[in-house]
Formats: C-alpha cells, structure tokens, sequence
C-alpha cells in the first residue's frame, strides 16, 4: 500500500552542537521518501549554526535572533511546512530507517487519530545506548494530581508495549500530528501555546486535542531514542528557568483545559499537589515564585483561551476523567496490516531555502 502523504519534520534547536547533526543524518535516512525538513535554530551560540549550516541544501532552515522558546518556534516551523503530517522532533533524537513510515501506516487507519506516536527508548547524555535498554516514552499519562508522566519511564525494556493502543498523548520530542488536528485545535492560531516557552506545551495539546475530539494512537512498530534531560527525580539539576516554566506551566494548563467536573472528582489530590508545589517554591526553589506573578499578570488572556476551549469541547466530562489515573491508561487499537509503507517518489524532498528571522 503506497502512502504519498507529505510529512514536514519540523526541529527547533538551541545549543544543541552534541546532537543535532546525527538527529538530521537519521532524518535524511529514512525509508520513507517524500519528506521536507525544517529547522528553526532559537539563537545558539555553541556552534550549532555551523553544524546546520553544513544541511542547507537538504533543509529549510531559519536562525532566529533571539530565543523565542520551544512553543514559539514549533509553531515557526509549522508555519514554514506544508506537509499533511508534522512530526516534531527534538535534536537529541535518533530514529530508526523506518520510523516515519511506521508512524504515517498507523495514522492511515484512523482519521480522528491526530497524533501518532512510538516507542522511544532512552540514550544517554553522550547519545550512547545505556548498557541496559530503557523505555523513554509510550506516550504520556496524567494523574489524578495533574501530573503528566512519561508511559513506560526508564522502565527496562523487555520487548514490552508490544500493542497498538491509544493512549492521552504524546510527547514532542517525537510525534507526529495531523494537518487537520493542527488547524483544528490551534487557540487564537497558535497549536503550541506560546506562553509555555518551553516544557509541558505537548501535554497542554494532548489534553486540548483530547477535549476537541481527537485521539492519539501508538505504534509499537516506530522505534526511536531519545536523550531525556528533565525526568521527575532530577529537578535539582535542573536549571532554574526550566523549573520556573515547570511551575508556571502546570497552571496554565490547568487553567485552560481542566472542567469543573475532573476537578471536583481529583480535588483532594489536586489540592495536596498544589501544597508540594508551593511549598517547594517558598522553601528552597524560590526561583519559581516567579511562575505565580506570570499566572496573575496574564490571567485574563488565558482565561480568554479557556472560554474558546471550553466552547468548542465535543466530549463528555466521563469520557476525559476516564483518563486520569495513577496508572497508564490505554485502550486498544487496531493493527495496520503487515508490510511497510511505500511512496511513490523515489527521493526525498528538501528545501534549499535560508532564512534569518527576528521575533
């Protein structure tokens, strides 16, 4: 069975010199021929430019001015694409040959399946396999608390997760999301919400494409490895900015997805969360208070977004509590039938295009 779709990988870089040059070759080595590659570069001074100015002819690629964050630059690259599938893609990401294909035969089956995902195992900061093979991500989950975790989460691998299923989301940095879905749920034109700069805008689209309608399906059969930096047990490493956008974010999210009804239903458990949090900012990570002061400033906008949210909701309140549970929920999905998918085109389509963009 041949599949022509276009598929847009959109990557958005910022210091990311260790890894983004095997990221692209393993972009450019995939099986799946009809691809364009666009890459968003936030400002990086550690000589990532010279690296990616070495893929020029074979990707799109635009150096920002400044660093304009995660969510701001996606929604660049997106707008830049113009393939029926976006897959985004950290530079700390490898993918096996046939990875796009896996993921593109799988969206084939289901046209309300806006997000297509597989199995990323974990690399280590050296982009090294680890002697024992991890689990990175199946997909992403949310708790009772409001936490959004990784499925499968430096579990060892033993050839588990074996099933096609849908699952609450995915992460971005390796999913591939619809055309339709991307126009369909974008607030005030934005699919990334651009006051989340960085950390948790993946989670906030899979709850928002969740409340509009929209399903998320994994593969087991797209394989790929990922270098994770932020993981629940290593905050203290992190660097402060990334755990003030951590905080801030988590509200946001709140904010703007959550209905009255999951809120009662989790209230206890949203509640002593919220005490951690608070408490962890005024005791030790005073960095963070930071995230309050920006939820307060900004409360009308993003009261904005929820009425359009909620406004637009095609679910029922049962339905997305179904979903938040201490452990992983899924429901089973249909296989694709066996065999690879093909393209018609027999070369990859690149762009030559350079652009430098300000804000």
């Amino acid at each position: 069975m041949a599949y022509n779709d276009l598929v847009s990988v959109t990557v958005v870089t910022y210091n990311s010199g260790r890894f983004i040059r095997r990221c692209l070759e393993s972009v450019l080595a995939q099986d799946y021929p009809n691809l364009e590659i666009v890459v968003i570069d936030n400002a990086s001074s550690d000589g990532t430019t010279d690296i990616l100015e070495q893929f020029e002819e074979r990707c799109e690629i635009v150096y920002n001015q400044e660093n304009i964050g995660f969510a701001a630059a996606q929604n660049q690259a997106i707008a830049l694409s113009s393939g029926e599938w976006v897959l985004t893609l950290n530079p700390d990401v490898l993918l096996e040959t046939d990875f796009v294909s896996m993921l593109v035969q799988a969206g084939q089956m289901d046209k309300k399946a806006g997000t297509i995902c597989g199995k990323l195992l974990s690399l280590t900061s050296n982009f090294d396999l680890p002697e024992q093979a991890l689990v990175d991500s199946t997909g992403i989950y949310f708790t009772p608390m409001l936490r959004h975790l990784d499925r499968g989460s430096q579990e060892i691998d033993r050839g588990h997760y074996v099933k096609h299923e849908y699952v609450f989301g995915a992460t971005a940095a390796a999913a591939l999301y619809r055309r339709k879905m991307i126009l369909d749920i974008a607030v005030e034109g934005e699919f990334f919400d651009t006051d989340f700069f960085v950390y948790r805008e993946d989670a906030d689209v899979a709850w928002r494409a969740q409340l509009l309608g929209w399903k998320c399906l994994y593969t087991p059969l797209a394989r790929g490895y990922h270098v994770r930096s932020v993981l629940p047990g290593n905050r203290r490493a992190l660097p402060s900015a990334i755990n003030m956008h951590s905080v801030k974010n988590r509200f946001l999210m709140r904010i703007k997805n959550i209905t009255p009804s999951l809120y009662w239903r989790n209230a206890l458990s949203i509640t002593l969360r919220d005490a951690v949090v608070l408490g962890c900012c005024l005791l030790r990570e005073h960095s963070s208070l930071r995230a309050f002061t920006y939820v307060l400033g900004n409360w009308k906008r993003v009261l904005a977004k929820r009425r359009e949210i909620m406004r637009r909701k095609r679910v029922s309140d049962e339905y997305i509590a179904s979903w938040f549970s201490y452990e992983p929920v899924s429901f089973p999905a249909k296989a694709p039938s066996s065999g690879k998918a093909t393209a018609a085109k027999p070369a990859a389509r690149t762009a030559t295009r350079t652009r430098t963009a300000g804000r």
